[in-house]
């Protein structure tokens, strides 16, 4: 198996990266926002964010 990053073989301590840099790459791009999972948007996502409102219960 490739690296999913570099295209190296896939190290199993890291897989399916090569290495820890390579998997930290990934998660950036993850915590960016760059991958995106199809379908639609939902209700909440649409409103804005309410930041300081929190349930209470």
């Amino acid at each position: 198996m490739a690296c999913a990053i570099c295209g190296k073989p896939a190290d199993p301590k890291y897989r399916p990266f090569c290495s820890s840099r390579c998997a930290d790459i990934d998660l950036a791009r993850w915590l960016r926002g760059d991958y995106v999972i199809p379908g639609s948007v939902s209700e909440e996502e649409e409103r804005p964010d309410r930041e300081g409102e929190r349930e209470e219960g």
